[in-house]
């Protein structure tokens, strides 16, 4: 048997603490050497749940001396990502990043360089490259055929401890950039196509919030092939919760929609478990007869593995242990990150200018 791989969990925070969860339940392959947070409380909050086993730490730079571990996994704010990163992989660490890699595409490309020059294993988390019916949404878009049409959003009415994450996280990053990669990330896989022109509008909804920064943000890309699409994303207590959540897809052939009844209902939308459920999706056809009518039904179909937010964590991580031990080549999910970065941090720059940005 492969001895365990020694991990590090850096953050505590929501996406953390789902992340421990799955090694101290895969207890055979991980074992967590160190909890990792500035805040204290969230700190010994998971350190109590996990049975007070590990050992706990303020300071990342002491706990990556001391405990010297073989994986880190980093779920912290974004603008320390990739210093992070890199730190952990020049200690001999692989590393499991949250997305996005970094909050910059110059430190992006800089983390995975570091990756591919030490031969270290770097898996972003893209919680929606492991959902079963994610990746059967995104094959159904791809038999629509060309151009395609890409509707999506994730706004969040967020209150007390919600708008508070929301309001650290708007320090330094938008909505749009923050959960925009994982969506942007999605229609590049359905139209594998190049991104070439992106717009952006953003407001500012609330004084709460740090000057020049915006909680409400709106994306449009145009693709090589034709394709296009759009990107809605939105934080704070002001927010609707009226089609907060829309995925939808059009193409030549038809359309494809996630049909959420429960996930989309109203007071669900700060509900971390409803974005990613798709009970199940919508599958028209519009081929005509001679007669105009059309000649196929529509399909239901209903999703069967419906993993909630934990045992998605789960599954990363054991795409992480399969990337370490089976030493697999992550070249495309690199180039999937820095491309999905690209395109929201240029509906950024588009609004904050004024312009049409052309990638």
């Amino acid at each position: 048997m492969a001895n365990k791989l020694r991990v590090l969990v850096v953050g505590c925070g929501h996406m953390g603490t789902s992340h421990a969860r799955a090694y101290h339940e895969m207890s055979a392959d991980f074992e967590i050497v160190g909890l990792v947070s500035r805040g204290e409380a969230s700190r010994l909050k998971l350190g109590a749940e996990l049975g007070g086993r590990y050992a706990e730490f303020a300071d990342y730079g002491d706990a990556l001396a001391k405990t010297r571990p073989d994986a880190v996994c980093i779920s912290t704010y974004s603008e320390t990502h990739a210093d992070y990163a890199i730190a952990a992989m020049e200690a001999g660490a692989h590393v499991f990043l949250e997305k996005p890699v970094a909050d910059t595409l110059v430190d992006c490309e800089r983390v995975i360089a570091v990756a591919r020059k030490l031969g270290k294993k770097l898996i972003v988390g893209y919680i929606l490259h492991v959902h079963p019916s994610w990746q059967k949404f995104t094959e159904l878009a791809q038999t629509l055929g060309k151009p395609l049409v890409m509707r999506m959003n994730l706004n969040q009415q967020s209150s007390g401890a919600n708008w508070v994450t929301h309001k650290n996280l708007l320090r330094t990053t938008s909505p749009i950039v923050d959960c925009g990669v994982h969506y942007v990330d999605v229609m590049c896989r359905m139209t594998g196509s190049r991104p070439v022109r992106v717009n952006g509008i953003g407001a500012r909804l609330s004084d709460e919030i740090v000057p020049g920064q915006i909680n409400y943000g709106h994306l449009q890309v145009v693709f090589a092939d034709g394709s296009i699409g759009w990107y809605e994303a939105g934080w704070g207590p002001m927010m609707s919760e009226t089609a907060f959540f829309v995925k939808d897809v059009i193409g030549p052939k038809g359309c494809v929609s996630i049909v959420a009844k429960s996930a989309a209902g109203a007071g669900k939308s700060a509900d971390v478990d409803s974005h990613s459920k798709t009970e199940s999706l919508f599958l028209h056809h519009a081929s005509l007869g001679a007669d105009g009518a059309f000649t196929r039904r529509d399909e239901t179909i209903d999703v069967n593995d419906e993993p909630n937010h934990d045992e998605l964590c789960r599954r990363e991580q054991e795409v992480f242990l399969r990337s370490i031990r089976e030493n697999r080549d992550l070249s495309d999910h690199w180039q999937s990150a820095i491309d999905s970065l690209r395109i929201v941090l240029a509906a950024d720059l588009s609004f904050r200018e004024g312009r049409t940005v052309t990638l």
